[in-house]
């Protein structure tokens, strides 16, 4: 196998692929990038056995031929050499030969019949969705998802399909992040999967901003996603997603509006002087304000006040700062609604204007 190819074609590719690498693996052929080179193009490919990421490049009048390299020393040698700089790969039995200019470095592998690749079954979803959309509706749920819970089925993200219709959910059992779209999908049947977190945090650093269309495969045992040159494949989290839409609070009668900026603000203070375990705040509900109070163990105190569009009786309720503040950091216009019931009752926060973003919030005890 041998091939020349510009450092810029070559670095993109391989930093997303290299991505899904782990540092420590139990298999030495997982922490190598399988590259396959036919004469006019090379497709790379690395594993952690649940992520797969693909992509490739365009050659020209290259021996074809396929090998594993060190993922990290590879990516580590390209992006040393200069910019503009050409790059030849030359394999030769156990040995890959690496020159650009009077660099030489000379890399051990492994053969690519070694590499494992993720099992899959036949397809029974597939859809288009321009990138920027599914990447927008991942982004302002992904927050919410649990990290090493042992309720492993909370450890990702909950996709379902309507007919035209896309959903995410994600909750670690004390908020909960829902987002729909509208999605190009022609089966009427409700499908439903669980992502693993790495697999979404993957595909967000895959998708772009564009509106070029991403293709949607989903199996009964992976989810995979696929653009012009690159591709994830991700195995599935197999478990029963909680009932989500018990969670979401309907008719809450308290309706608090107020501008998400400075509401915002106004909880980044107050947050530096709570609790730093709990994390503890104490909102206060009058007409046409709200009062936000927080102190720690130091007995230091805050407290701030935010003109609110608000005139129900008065109210106070304990809630998690870091919590509130995620949920208003997903929001994306100038205003934000929050909507109770009493102290003892979830939060249901929406862009003022937009009803396909939901995010729930359970209050402390104070």
């Amino acid at each position: 196998m041998k091939f020349i190819i510009e450092r810029e074609s070559l670095m993109k590719p391989l930093q997303l692929v290299s991505g899904v690498v782990e540092r420590r693996q139990t298999l030495p052929i997982l922490s190598n990038v399988l590259m396959v080179a036919t004469s006019d193009s090379l497709a790379m490919s690395a594993t952690d056995l649940e992520v797969e990421m693909q992509a490739q490049s365009a050659l020209k009048d290259a021996k074809p031929g396929e090998i594993t390299l060190p993922a990290r020393k590879f990516m580590d040698i390209c992006r040393a050499l200069p910019d503009q700089s050409k790059i030849e790969v030359n394999v030769d039995g156990a040995r890959a030969v690496i020159r650009s200019g009077k660099s030489r470095f000379v890399l051990s592998t492994l053969p690519a019949s070694e590499f494992p690749n993720i099992e899959t079954s036949k397809s029974v979803l597939s859809f288009t969705i321009p990138q920027s959309r599914l990447k927008q509706i991942m982004e302002r749920t992904q927050f919410a998802m649990a990290h090493q819970d042992v309720r492993y089925y909370l450890n990702g993200m909950y996709m379902e399909t309507n007919e035209n219709l896309l959903r995410m959910v994600s909750t670690d059992g004390h908020r909960l992040a829902l987002c729909e779209t509208k999605a190009d999908i022609k089966q009427k049947e409700n499908q439903q999967i669980i992502i693993p977190r790495k697999g979404i945090q993957e595909l967000l650093r895959l998708l772009d901003g564009s509106d070029k269309p991403a293709q949607v495969q989903v199996g009964t045992n992976y989810i995979r996603v696929t653009t012009d040159d690159m591709g994830l494949t991700s195995k599935l989290i197999d478990g029963r997603f909680p009932d989500y839409q018990n969670v979401v609070p309907e008719g809450g009668n308290k309706v608090v509006t107020c501008m998400r900026n400075a509401l915002k603000q106004s909880l980044n203070r107050v947050s530096i002087l709570s609790n730093e375990k709990y994390r503890g705040i104490r909102l206060q509900f009058t007409k046409g304000l709200l009062r936000i109070f927080a102190h720690n163990p130091e007995q230091e105190e805050a407290e701030e006040e935010v003109p609110v569009d608000y005139s129900d009786e008065n109210l106070e309720i304990g809630f998690n700062v870091n919590y509130l503040l995620d949920a208003i950091a997903a929001c994306t216009s100038e205003q934000v609604k929050l909507s109770l019931s009493d102290a003892n009752s979830c939060c249901l926060i929406q862009d003022a204007d937009d009803k396909y973003c939901k995010y729930v919030v359970m209050p402390m005890r104070l």
